[in-house]
């Protein structure tokens, strides 16, 4: 797919992939074969016929192969742009096995894109027959997005409660404008809404109106889908000093709040010359490549293990590589180092071999005793993962909860509330947007079929 420039793009905050032309996207599409059995569907955790989309889209019908698409797939032009289907579809299809297997994602992101730029007159969603009952969906991130547009097509009266003042979730507050643009968030949430559910931003639940409150109103379920918000910390000295972040505070500061346009937008953020990021995952490389747009001259991604154990996608890795950060694998942070006035000067770190693997299945970093050294930073970016916010959480005693405070629930999202379903980060860990949105389809369709049968 074309890309902008890398020598310019490092210092902007447009769009890097620039996407298909017409001409690419039935090129592409012809390699698709058509498996009478196709894997590639078992590998999509929101179940979109995607031979199907393809052969529509090699016959040049883009607004028909569309439509096919959000039969299943209420975020297109957001999963075309951020999901790993690399570790999805993709690997799955039969391509693969001697070749570059066909590239679905970007194919989706293309029809998504297409609808927008051509469709004069937007296809109606709507469901034929509306049923009466209401739902409530906590979070309008990807899992409680495609929770109440699946429940809306069904016939529901959804209403998603959002505490922040906008709406996507993690997609708009954790996602950079390079990689994920906010209009096309914008979009997303707008086809949510001509489905006819309804939302509503600033409410936090569990502190401005609770669950029993809900049911009280008349609700007939509730789907939980509040994400992972809450950041972790490596627990070494130094971290309240003055220019560490972490990875959620720095995003949301630049993304939601808009730092990147400051001062157009009210929102300053500042960072250093030289800036570190720990960590290796699609988080750390976003706010690497953040730092370096809002003008920083060196940036460096320290990671404990190797290039081939970084969880981020190759993708994501590679271009962060193109823009010249500096990766300083096998080697862990041990201390911040600050100065007089309690400003971050550098961090102490430990050199790092690989042993035997771990329960991930990676091999377990190892430090190599006397192999301290000081990097000279004056800001560092925590990108370690995050956890459930307890907020909501904190009001409900019967709620079961893991040790790490994550919802206990089915593979279908039933938790030991009657009535209460949950899905995506806050029942799995951080984990990608594709796999939350499959998580909110899986309990929109217990939803229903719990009501049902009642």
């Amino acid at each position: 797919m074309p890309t902008q420039d890398q020598e310019k793009r490092g210092r902007n905050f447009d769009e890097v992939a620039l996407g298909y032309t017409k001409e690419q996207a039935i090129e592409e599409a012809k390699r698709c074969l058509g498996c009478k059995k196709p894997e590639c569907i078992k590998g999509c955790p929101v179940e979109i016929e995607i031979p199907a989309f393809i052969e529509l889209v090699k016959e040049r019908d883009f607004l028909v192969a569309i439509r096919k698409v959000k039969e299943k797939n209420s975020l297109p032009a957001i999963c075309g742009r951020v999901c790993p289907q690399e570790t999805q579809c993709e690997e799955l299809c039969v391509l693969g096995r001697k070749d570059e297997p066909v590239a679905i994602g970007r194919l989706e992101r293309f029809v998504a894109d297409y609808e927008m730029e051509n469709s004069s007159q937007p296809i109606d969603y709507s469901p034929q027959s509306i049923n009466g009952k209401k739902i409530a969906v906590i979070g309008s991130g990807p899992a409680g997005l495609t929770a109440a547009a699946d429940l809306a097509k069904l016939g529901y009266g959804v209403v998603i409660f959002e505490g922040l003042h906008d709406t996507g979730g993690v997609l708009r507050y954790g996602i950079p404008e390079f990689r994920l643009p906010k209009w096309i968030v914008d979009r997303e949430v707008d086809y949510i809404r001509d489905l006819g559910v309804k939302i509503e931003v600033n409410v936090v639940v569990g502190r401005t109106l609770t669950i029993d409150e809900l049911f009280k109103d008349g609700y007939a379920a509730i789907f939980i889908g509040t994400g992972a918000g809450l950041p972790y910390f490596m627990g070494i000295p130094g971290e309240n000093l003055n220019g560490v972040y972490s990875a959620n505070e720095f995003l949301t500061r630049c993304n939601l709040m808009k730092a990147y346009l400051f001062p157009e937008y009210d929102t300053p953020i500042k960072i250093g010359k030289r800036v570190a990021v720990v960590g290796g995952g699609n988080v750390a490389m976003d706010s690497a490549r953040v730092a370096l747009r809002l003008g920083a001259e060196e940036v460096y991604i320290i990671y404990r293990r190797g290039h081939k154990e970084m969880p981020a996608r190759k993708e994501e890795i590679r271009h962060a590589e193109e823009e010249g950060i500096i990766f300083k694998i096998l080697t862990n942070p041990t201390k911040i180092i600050g100065d007089e006035k309690g400003w971050v000067r550098g961090v102490e770190c430990l050199r790092m071999e690989l042993g035997e693997p771990d329960e991930s299945g990676r091999r377990r970093p190892v430090a190599i005793l006397g192999s301290e050294f000081v990097m000279e930073i004056e800001t560092i970016i925590i990108a370690i993962g995050q956890g459930p916010n307890p907020l909501l959480l904190q009001t409900m005693p019967s709620l079961g909860l893991t040790q790490k405070g994550n919802i206990v629930a089915d593979p279908e999202g039933r938790t030991s509330m009657e009535r209460v379903y949950a899905g995506g980060d806050i029942v799995t860990g951080t984990a990608t947007v594709i796999s939350a949105m499959g998580a909110g389809k899986q309990a929109a369709r217990a939803i229903h079929k719990d009501i049902e049968a009642s």
